[in-house]
C-alpha cells in the first residue's frame, strides 16, 4: 500500500549543517525536473520581491518566504515530515510512532509536492514556498511541468499493490494515477454529520481526521490490498465508512 499525502503550506526551517542535494531524494527519475523547478524558483525568488510574491500567491506577512527560496540550496534540510507543520502533519505526528511504526510510514507514504514531485518521509528538505498552482515565469505552470513524469512514479512506488490518495485538487492535478494504477486508488472524502442527520464536507478537520487516520492503519500495521480491504480496516478501527465507487466517505460525529 502506499498512501499519498498533500504537503502543507506552512513550514518548519531546520536546523543543522546538512543543504538540499537532490541525489539523496527518493524517485530519481523525478531529479530533471526538480533540478529545474529548483532553478526556476531561487531565480525568481531573487528578483524583485512585488512580482515574486505576486507570482507566488505570497501576502505581506509571508515576505521572508522569498530570501529562503533565494538561499533554498544552502538552507538547512531536515525529514520532510518534520518540515511540513500543516494539520495533516500535526495529527499524524510521525515523530512520536514507535520505531516499528515509524519505519512503515518510511516504506509507505509519500508526499506530493509541487517542488519536489514525491517524496518519502525521510527525505531531506529544506523549508520552501511553491503551491503547484503557481505559474512560473517562461516554465509555465507547476502541474504542467510535473503531469508527465509523475504517473509513472506512482506506478513504480505502489506497484502492485493499493494507492490511498489523499491529495487535494491542486496537487492531484500535479498528476493522476494511470490507467492501470487508477483502478487500484482509493480516494477519501471526510463528512461531519450534524445531529439533525445533515452532512457536511469538512475542511480544517477533512485534513485532521486524514492525519489520524494514517497514523492509526501504521500502529496497525494494517495492509489493505484493495479498496474493500481498505474500508473494512478502517472499520476495524472503529471508522464510519461509506463506499462510492473507489472512493471512501469517512462520517464523523465530532470534529
Amino acid at each position: 500500500m502506499l498512501v499519498l499525502l498533500p504537503p502543507s503550506e506552512g513550514k518548519t526551517r531546520p536546523s543543522g549543517d546538512r543543504v538540499l542535494d537532490l541525489d539523496a531524494l527518493s524517485f530519481p527519475t523525478l531529479d530533471r525536473t526538480r533540478q529545474r523547478l529548483v532553478k526556476a524558483l531561487v531565480t525568481l525568488s531573487s528578483g524583485r520581491p512585488a512580482r515574486t510574491m505576486d507570482v507566488l500567491g505570497l501576502g505581506p506577512t509571508q515576505a521572508d518566504a522569498l530570501t529562503t527560496n533565494a538561499a533554498l540550496l544552502d538552507e538547512p534540510a531536515g525529514r520532510a515530515d518534520e518540515v511540513y507543520t500543516g494539520v495533516l502533519f500535526s495529527h499524524l505526528d510521525l515523530a512520536s510512532l514507535p520505531a516499528d511504526a515509524r519505519e512503515r510510514a518510511d516504506a509507505s507514504l509519500a508526499v506530493a509536492s509541487g517542488l519536489f514531485g514525491l517524496l518519502r518521509p525521510s527525505d531531506p528538505i529544506p523549508a520552501y514556498r511553491l503551491s503547484g498552482s503557481v505559474t512560473l515565469p517562461r516554465l509555465g505552470t507547476v502541474s504542467g511541468l510535473w503531469r508527465d513524469v509523475l504517473p509513472a512514479a506512482l506506478d513504480e512506488a505502489a506497484g502492485d499493490g493499493l494507492l490511498v490518495d489523499l491529495r487535494s485538487g491542486t496537487y492531484v492535478n500535479l498528476g493522476k494515477p494511470s490507467k492501470a494504477l487508477a483502478p487500484r486508488t482509493a480516494t477519501m472524502r471526510v463528512l461531519h454529520e450534524r445531529p439533525d442527520g445533515q452532512r457536511k464536507v469538512v475542511s480544517h478537520f477533512n485534513k485532521a481526521t486524514k492525519g489520524r487516520l494514517v497514523r492509526a492503519l501504521l500502529l496497525e500495521d494494517a495492509r489493505p490490498a484493495t479498496v474493500d480491504e481498505l474500508a473494512e480496516a478502517l472499520g476495524d478501527l472503529g471508522w464510519t465508512v461509506e463506499r462510492s465507487g473507489n472512493r471512501l466517505d469517512v462520517v464523523v460525529t465530532e470534529v
